[in-house]
């Protein structure tokens, strides 16, 4: 396969480290939460605010389901594991690569989440989406990376040395 998606929790660094792989790679790069806001021509938190969190996740299974392309890095949103049809796709045309991090780590750099256009249901918090979502990365993944204390470089090269063997 010569395309690589990248999941994780917000604030994991997913579009940050995919523009530079894709530069390393020499692969185009695509962040499929820019797709959902042109598609809509709307950002993400306008889409929920909007819409509703359901119409959101049926839009952004739609986008990751079609994505289509050689030689991509595609960044997505963090909410697009609860898309089956999304993932399945996305696995059969990529090497999908979980980046992990710990709860405290995404706490620190994410501030108001809300604003980010994070799928958040009435009432949950920032835990809650963690212990829903991290099983759901763990299973569609191909390899997962600790990011943990790694700056953009030294991520870029365990996904690469990852992806290389």
């Amino acid at each position: 396969m010569n395309n690589v998606t990248l999941i994780g929790m917000p604030g994991c660094g997913k579009s940050t480290i995919g523009v530079v792989l894709a530069k390393v790679l020499g692969y185009r790069f695509v962040d499929t939460d820019l797709l959902i806001q042109e598609r809509e021509s709307m950002l993400l938190h306008e889409i929920i605010r909007e819409k509703g969190t359901e119409a959101f996740a049926r839009i952004e299974e739609e986008v990751n389901a079609h994505v289509q392309g050689n030689k991509m890095v595609i960044a997505t949103g963090g909410s697009v594991v609860y898309g089956q049809k999304a993932m399945e796709h996305l696995r059969s045309i990529s090497t999908v690569v979980y980046i992990r991090l710990p709860l405290a780590e995404l706490e620190h750099r994410l501030g108001n989440i809300r604003r980010r256009g994070v799928l958040l249901r009435e009432g949950q918090t920032l835990t809650d989406l963690y212990e829903e979502r991290c099983p759901l990365y763990e299973k569609y993944a191909h390899i997962a990376v600790d990011a943990m204390g790694m700056n953009v470089e030294q991520l870029m090269d365990e996904i690469v040395k990852r992806l290389d063997s």
